[in-house]
């Protein structure tokens, strides 16, 4: 990479999936995309402009929506990151805020994680290394990557200050990260969705 040479990442959540909807946990889980979430990739693809390569977590709720858009600005095909999946919810996963107060009660509020709830330092780990790779790869490209709530939050909070960091990661939203020879420094914010279509994701980290 050149002294001048900026590579940017545009980290962006996947649409809205079923379990979204339901206001289930998801971590590592499968839910695919629902109707509102196929209609929201549709509508983000209108909104992020020129990129030069699309990425994506495995999961079916982030690939479905790289490749609805990948599909509709004509830049593919999606390639598969494995880095940059959700973390693991452990034995929360598929469970509601309520069924977890329920059986663990306070631990939301307190911060607790059961067994199996991937750690700060692995997620941190995997999904900076998994960046790493992809301005090797890219260096001096906008790179799109769809991805999770938790990983776009991981970032936010390692790279970020102020209000950047500040509140959950809507679906089809996230946060512009650049990366030159000085390392990653987070920017500004994504949404790319209109108002209208913009509602239906849940409450949580692991989303």
């Amino acid at each position: 990479m050149t002294s001048n040479q900026i590579t940017r990442l545009l980290l962006v959540r996947h649409g809205q999936s079923e379990w979204n909807a339901a206001g289930r946990w998801q971590g590592q889980a499968n839910s695919p995309l629902s109707d509102l979430g196929r209609k929201q990739a549709f509508a983000a693809a209108e909104n992020i402009g020129s990129v030069d390569v699309i990425v994506s977590s495995p999961q079916d709720r982030a690939f479905d929506s790289a490749q609805i858009i990948s599909e509709r600005i004509g830049v593919g095909p999606v390639q598969v990151v494995e880095g940059i999946r959700e973390r693991s919810a452990g034995v929360w996963s598929g469970l509601t805020h309520a069924e977890i107060e329920d059986k663990w009660p306070g631990w939301i509020e307190e911060n607790r994680r059961p067994d199996g709830f991937e750690s700060d330092e692995s997620l941190e780990k995997r999904v900076f290394d998994a960046l790493d790779t992809l301005v090797e790869q890219w260096a001096g490209a906008e790179i799109l990557a769809v991805c999770h709530g938790g990983v776009i939050n991981l970032v936010k909070a390692v790279l970020g200050s102020g209000s950047v960091v500040s509140g959950r990661t809507g679906n089809l939203a996230g946060v512009v990260v650049s990366h030159t020879v000085s390392g990653f420094q987070v920017g500004d914010r994504l949404d790319l969705l209109p108002g209208d279509i913009a509602t239906g994701g849940s409450s949580g980290h692991v989303v």
